[in-house]
C-alpha cells in the first residue's frame, strides 16, 4: 500500500471514530429526480467471482440499522461523470466516447486490490489499491471530453477511488456499526482486473443505484 492509500484510510477510519451518527446519502443532489439519468463512466465489477465472495461476507456482518447494502450487481466506481442525458446530444456523446477509445487504447487492464473496509459518514467502502492506475484512466477520460468540450465537468482534484458496498440510509447511531467494522478491518483484499470502462446511463432505483451501459472503452494496451 502506497503512502498515500496508507494515509487515506488512517485518516478516515480516525474520524470515523468520532462520528456520532450516519448522514443518509439517499438525499437528492442538484439536478437529479426520480425520472432523470446521468451519462458517467463507471468500473463496475460484474464477472469478479474474488470480489464478490468477499462483499458477501462483508455484508453479512454488516447487516445493521442504517445501512442499505449494496447489491452485487450494483458494485461500481465511479471515474467520470458526463452530465444528464436530456443534456448531453447525441452528437456529442459519439464524439467524446471516440476520443476515450483512442486515448485509453494504450492503457492496460487495471490490476487492482479492493480492501480493507473504509467508512464515512454516508456508507461503507473498500478501499482501492493502487490509485495511480485509476487516476491515470480519470486522466485519460478527461482528456477525452475536453477534446470535445470546451470545459470538464467535476473537478480535477479531490477524487479518491472507492467501491461502496452499504450506503448510509438513516442517520443511525455508528457505534454498532463502528464495533463490528473493527472486526472486519484485517479482512484480506480481493483482487479484479478490469479491462473495459463503461459509459453508463445511471438512475436511481428506489434505495439503489442502477444503470444501462451506452458505450464500452476497452483496456488493450500492453
Amino acid at each position: 500500500m502506497s503512502s498515500r492509500e496508507l494515509a487515506s484510510l488512517h485518516q478516515r477510519w480516525t474520524a470515523y471514530q468520532e462520528l456520532p451518527e450516519l448522514t443518509e446519502h439517499w438525499y437528492w443532489r442538484p439536478g437529479w429526480r426520480a425520472d432523470r439519468q446521468f451519462y458517467t463512466w463507471h468500473l463496475t465489477f460484474e464477472d469478479q467471482p474474488e470480489l464478490h465472495q468477499l462483499v458477501t461476507y462483508l455484508q453479512s456482518q454488516l447487516a445493521l440499522p442504517g445501512l442499505d447494502l449494496v447489491p452485487l450487481d450494483g458494485l461500481h466506481l465511479t471515474i467520470q461523470g458526463l452530465g444528464f442525458t436530456d443534456e448531453v446530444s447525441d452528437k456529442d456523446l459519439d464524439a467524446i466516447v471516440a476520443e476515450a477509445r483512442e486515448r485509453c487504447a494504450s492503457l492496460p487492464p487495471l490490476e487492482l486490490s479492493l480492501g480493507p473496509v473504509d467508512p464515512d459518514a454516508e456508507g461503507i467502502g473498500l478501499l482501492i489499491q493502487p490509485w495511480d492506475q485509476v487516476e491515470r484512466l480519470r486522466a485519460s477520460i478527461r482528456e477525452a471530453i475536453g477534446a470535445v468540450w470546451k470545459t470538464v465537468p467535476e473537478a480535477a482534484q479531490g477524487f479518491r477511488p472507492h467501491v461502496t458496498i452499504a450506503y448510509s440510509g438513516s442517520a443511525a447511531p455508528t457505534g454498532p456499526i463502528r464495533d463490528r467494522l473493527t472486526a472486519l478491518r484485517h479482512q484480506p483484499p480481493a483482487g479484479a482486473r478490469i479491462n473495459k470502462v463503461p459509459l453508463i446511463a445511471l438512475r436511481r432505483d428506489g434505495r439503489t443505484y442502477r444503470w444501462t451501459t451506452v458505450a464500452t472503452v476497452p483496456l488493450t494496451g500492453p
